[in-house]
C-alpha cells in the first residue's frame, strides 16, 4: 500500500510534463511567427520602395513624353508654316512666269503686225519718197524686233525672270519696266556696295572656277551666298516681302565682281534707291 502511494504521488504533484513541452512548442511557434512577420515586413517595405521608384520613373517618362509631344507639335506647326510659305512663293513665281510669257507673246504679235503693216504700205506706195520714209519705219521695226529677239534669247532663271549678261541687256530689261535694276561693282574683299534697299559685301572670288562669295545685308540681317557661279541668279526674300529679289554677278576677277540686283516694281527699293546703277561705299 505504501509503495502504491509512492508511485502515485509524483504524478499528482508539481507541473505535468506535457505542459512544459507545450510551452516549448508555443515558444518555437512564436519565434517562427516573429521571424515570418519580420521577413514579411521587410519584403513589404522593399516592395513599397520599389513601387515608389517605379512610380517616380513612370512620372518622369510621362513628363518626357509630354515634352516630346509638345516639341513634335511645335515642329509640325513650323513645318506647316514653311510649306505654306513655299507654296505661296511658288504660286507667285508661276503667276510671274505666266505674265512674262503673255507679255512676250504680245510683244511678238504687236511687232509682227507692225511689220506686216509696213510691208503692206511699201507694196502700195509708188513714190521714192514714200519708199524712203517707209524704209525708215522698217529699219525701226527691225531694230525693235532685234531687241525683242535679244530679250527672247536671254536666259531665264528658275522663277522665269530674264537674266542679263551685260550692261546693254540690263538697259533692255529696264525698258520692259517690270523690275528695277541696281548695278554694282565690288573691288577688294570686305568692300560693300548699296543696291536698292540692301548692301552687298564681297567675301572672296575664285576666277579659275568663275565663282564668288558675297554677303547680303538687309535690316541688320546677313545672308551668306557661298561659291556661286557667274550668271547664276540668286533669289532671296526680305522681311515683309512676297516677291523675290534677284542678284546676278556677270564678271568675276581677282577680288572683284560686277553684277546687279533686280527688284519687282511692287517691291519698295529704299529711300535712297534709284533705277540707275548703284554706287559703292
Amino acid at each position: 500500500m505504501t509503495e502504491q502511494q509512492a508511485d502515485t504521488n509524483p504524478s499528482g504533484e508539481g507541473t505535468p510534463r506535457w505542459i512544459g513541452m507545450a510551452l516549448v512548442v508555443l515558444a518555437a511557434i512564436s519565434t517562427v511567427g516573429l521571424g515570418v512577420g519580420w521577413n514579411a515586413s521587410t519584403h513589404a517595405k522593399g516592395a513599397e520602395q520599389a513601387l515608389l521608384e517605379q512610380n517616380k520613373d513612370l512620372q518622369q517618362n510621362v513628363e518626357m513624353l509630354n515634352r516630346r509631344l509638345a516639341q513634335a507639335e511645335q515642329s509640325s506647326a513650323e513645318v506647316q508654316n514653311e510649306v505654306n510659305t513655299v507654296t505661296d512663293h511658288l504660286k507667285l513665281a508661276q503667276g510671274q512666269l505666266a505674265n512674262t510669257r503673255q507679255q512676250t507673246k504680245k510683244l511678238s504679235s504687236d511687232y509682227s503686225e507692225k511689220l506686216d503693216t509696213v510691208q503692206s504700205q511699201l507694196a502700195t506706195k509708188a513714190s521714192a519718197d514714200d519708199v524712203t520714209a517707209l524704209g525708215g519705219d522698217v529699219n525701226g521695226v527691225k531694230s525693235d524686233l532685234a531687241t525683242t529677239n535679244n530679250n527672247l534669247q536671254m536666259a531665264r532663271g528658275e522663277l522665269g525672270t530674264l537674266i542679263a549678261k551685260d550692261h546693254n541687256q540690263i538697259d533692255e530689261l529696264r525698258r520692259l519696266g517690270e523690275r528695277d535694276y541696281f548695278e554694282f561693282t565690288l573691288a577688294g574683299k570686305g568692300n560693300k556696295s548699296k543696291a536698292g534697299s540692301l548692301m552687298v559685301e564681297l567675301r572672296g572670288t575664285n576666277p579659275k572656277k568663275n565663282q564668288f562669295t558675297v554677303d547680303l545685308i538687309v535690316d541688320d540681317m546677313r545672308l551668306e551666298k557661298k561659291n556661286r557661279a557667274v550668271d547664276e541668279p540668286i533669289y532671296f526674300y526680305t522681311p515683309g516681302t512676297r516677291a523675290p529679289l534677284e542678284l546676278v554677278v556677270n564678271q568675276v576677277g581677282k577680288d572683284k565682281v560686277v553684277g546687279y540686283v533686280s527688284v519687282p516694281k511692287a517691291q519698295p527699293a529704299g529711300t535712297n534707291a534709284a533705277s540707275t546703277s548703284g554706287t559703292g561705299e
